[in-house]
C-alpha cells in the first residue's frame, strides 16, 4: 500500500477518528486544531488524547497536531476537510492560494448552506480555482467516529468526478477494517449525506414520543422516498440513494445511539427546548441547519417532502412534535409509488420482455 502524508483540517470527533485511521494505515498524519490545549495533549506522549472531542481514546503515537493551518496544508499530499458546513468557505479562502497541483482534497463535511442552498461540493467549486476542481473527492457513508477509531468494520463511499482521483483516494484510505467503494455521482452522495441528518432528527422525535419500531420504520422508509425524489430532481442517480451514502447512512444515523442528529430529535420529542439541547452539545448536529435548507430546496424545485417539512416546522417554527407527526398520519391517502413512475417502469419491463430472445 502506498504511504503518503495526510493533513486533516478539523479537530472534531470525525476528523480525529480519520487521523487515527490514517495513522494506523501507515500514513504520516498531521491534524489542525484551533485549540492549543488540544494540540498539546495530542502531541504529548504521556497524554495522546483529544480530551475535548474524543475523550477516553488514546491516539496513535505517530499522530501529530498543529495550530498552524498552513503548516498542515503544506504537509499534506492528501488533505481531509472535516469542518462544519457553515465554515467550509471561510476555511477554503484561507488555504486556496497555498494548495499545490499534486494535492488531493477530500471533503468529509455534510450539509447544505442556508443562505445559498449549496451543498459542500458547490461551495468548493465556487471558492477554489477551476484548476483544482478535478483534484477534489468526497467521503460519505455510515461511519460513526468512535467506531472508525476502534476499528469496527466500516464501509464508505468515495465520490469524485475524476476517476483516477477517485480510485487513488479509495486505495489510500481502504484497509482491512475500512473499505471504500467509489462513484462518480458527487451530487447524489452530497445530497444523501446532508439530507439524512434531517431525517435522523425526525426519527429521534419518533423515538422520543415512543411511537415504537413500526413508526420508526415507516419514517425511515417514507423519508428515504422523499430524499430520493429531491436528490433525483437535482441531478442525482437514484441507485446512489440505495447505496452506502444513501440508505446505509440513513439507517445508521436514524437508529444509532451515537447519532448527534437523532439525539437532537429524541430530546425534542421528549419536550426539551432546542436552545437547551444545542447549548449542551459540544459537537455540531448538522441536521438542525440543514432542515431549513432542505425545506427551502424542496420548495425551489417543487418536490413534495412532508417529512422534511415537518422537521423544519418543529425545529425552526416551534411546532409541537406530537401534533405535527399526527398530521403526517392524517394526510390524504395515496399510492406508495407514484403511479406515473410505476406505469413507465411497467412499460419498460414489458418492452424488455418483448425483445427477450428466449
Amino acid at each position: 500500500m502506498e504511504r503518503v502524508r495526510v493533513g486533516t483540517i478539523g479537530g472534531g470527533a470525525f476528523g480525529t477518528s480519520l487521523c487515527v485511521h490514517c495513522s494506523r494505515a501507515g500514513h504520516e498524519t498531521l491534524i489542525y486544531t484551533r485549540d492549543e490545549g488540544v494540540t498539546a495533549d495530542i502531541n504529548n506522549p504521556q497524554v495522546k488524547e483529544n480530551k475535548v472531542y474524543f475523550k477516553g481514546f488514546r491516539l496513535p503515537g505517530s499522530l501529530r497536531a498543529s495550530t498552524n493551518l498552513l503548516d498542515v496544508v503544506a504537509h499534506a499530499d492528501l488533505l481531509l476537510l472535516c469542518v462544519p458546513t457553515p465554515y467550509v468557505a471561510a476555511t477554503l479562502e484561507k488555504i486556496r492560494d497555498h494548495l499545490q497541483p499534486h494535492q488531493v482534497l477530500v471533503s468529509c463535511s455534510k450539509g447544505i448552506l442556508n443562505e445559498t442552498l449549496e451543498t459542500v461540493d458547490k461551495i468548493l467549486e465556487r471558492v477554489l480555482p477551476v484548476s483544482l476542481h478535478r483534484r477534489i473527492a468526497f467521503l460519505s457513508g455510515p461511519s460513526f467516529a468512535a467506531e472508525v477509531a476502534r476499528e469496527k468494520p466500516t464501509c464508505v463511499t468515495i465520490a469524485a468526478r475524476d476517476l483516477a482521483v477517485c480510485k487513488r483516494v479509495q486505495m489510500l484510505l481502504s484497509t482491512g477494517r475500512f473499505r471504500c467503494y467509489r462513484t462518480a455521482d458527487v451530487t447524489g452522495v452530497e445530497l444523501a449525506g446532508a439530507l439524512k441528518n434531517v431525517l435522523a432528527i425526525g426519527c429521534g422525535m419518533v423515538d422520543g414520543l415512543d411511537f415504537g419500531g413500526n413508526g420508526r420504520a415507516a419514517l425511515i422508509t417514507r423519508g428515504h422516498s422523499e430524499i430520493v425524489r429531491l436528490a433525483v430532481a437535482l441531478g442525482a442517480h437514484p441507485l446512489t440513494l440505495s447505496g452506502l451514502a444513501g440508505i446505509g447512512d440513513i439507517v445508521l444515523t436514524c437508529t444509532g445511539d451515537l447519532s448527534r442528529n437523532r439525539t437532537v430529535g429524541l430530546r425534542l420529542g421528549k419536550g426539551e427546548a432546542l436552545e437547551d439541547i444545542i447549548a449542551s452539545m459540544k459537537a455540531v448536529a448538522e441536521g438542525v441547519l440543514t432542515s431549513r435548507s432542505a425545506h427551502l430546496l424542496a420548495q425551489k424545485v417543487k418536490i413534495s417532502t412532508p417529512i422534511i417539512d415537518a422537521v423544519y416546522r418543529i425545529v425552526h417554527e416551534r411546532a409541537d412534535p406530537l401534533a405535527t407527526l399526527d398530521q403526517l398520519m392524517s394526510m390524504d391517502l395515496m399510492p406508495e409509488v407514484d403511479e406515473a413512475v410505476l406505469a413507465a417502469s411497467t412499460a419498460t419491463h414489458l418492452l424488455t420482455e418483448s425483445h427477450d430472445p428466449a
